[in-house]
């Protein structure tokens, strides 16, 4: 478990990075091909404007979110906040930006914003499971000591080692990576079948919500609000509105057609 994938000099390529390189490669063809499916009129050139524009705000938002919450540190440390390869960001933050970013791109290219939305979240839970795997490579997102038999004692110098050194940690991380996975293979399966815009969405907003739930009861490094686990809370929220949306919307079902008199 060490972060360095390549190194060639002075330059470092780290596993982490590699696996955002690889989400958004995968992402971009997962996206043409449920494009395609669809029968979306979105162009390659078109999907890829789309990444340029959510990619971006999706890692600015959840830098700072990640800041926000350890704004103690960064006031007085101003140089640090764009230092995201020092670590730091945050999910739920890079969720935001790339809502928005997905928004502004929808009214760009004149599509509708839900049906792009249920084009990109199988590509979302398959980066979410890749970059799980990168934090396990690089020792963050860690969770807790554990006597379990499958508890990892994490290198010195990784943020977990630095955290509890020399205990064995439950692999938080790769806990959230298989139920990623499980949502990735469980929206492409139901991409395959006719719904209302913003079922595949909702769906990945709830099934995500509980996922990220349980598995924050053993993270290391959670982030607070107050007394609370701020990614429980939002979890909640992802759950009780994404949740109502899908229940009382019926988004599972077709829209009739309306009949030609």
């Amino acid at each position: 478990m060490r972060p360095i994938f390549l190194r060639i000099g002075p330059l470092e390529i780290r596993y982490y990075g590699l696996m955002y390189v690889l989400s958004f490669i995968l992402g971009y063809f997962l996206v043409r091909s449920l494009s395609r499916r669809k029968g979306l009129s979105l162009k390659n050139e078109d999907i890829l404007d789309v990444f340029l524009v959510t990619i971006p705000l999706g890692i600015m938002f959840a830098r700072l979110y990640y800041v926000a919450f350890h704004w103690s540190f960064y006031r007085t440390n101003l140089w640090e906040i764009p230092a995201v390869w020092h670590g730091g960001l945050a999910i739920h933050g890079g969720l935001i930006g790339g809502v928005l970013g997905l928004f502004i791109s929808s009214r760009w290219k004149k599509v509708p914003f839900w049906s792009v939305a249920d084009l990109v979240v199988p590509a979302v839970a398959l980066g979410q499971t890749l970059g799980r795997i990168g934090n396990f490579l690089n020792g963050d997102a860690f969770g807790t000591p554990t006597t379990l038999p499958w508890g990892l004692v994490f290198p010195w110098d990784s943020p977990a080692g630095m955290a509890y050194p020399g205990l064995p940690l439950h692999p938080a991380m790769l806990y959230e990576a298989f139920g990623n996975l499980l949502i990735f293979f469980l929206l492409w399966r139901l991409s395959r079948r006719p719904a209302k815009p913003g079922f595949l969405a909702a769906l990945y907003f709830v099934l995500y919500g509980i996922v990220r739930f349980p598995c924050e009861f053993v993270r290391g490094d959670a982030l607070w609000l107050g007394p609370f686990r701020a990614a429980q809370v939002a979890s909640v929220l992802l759950i009780l509105g994404f949740g109502s949306w899908l229940l009382f919307g019926k988004l599972w079902q077709v829209e009739p057609k309306p009949r030609v008199h």
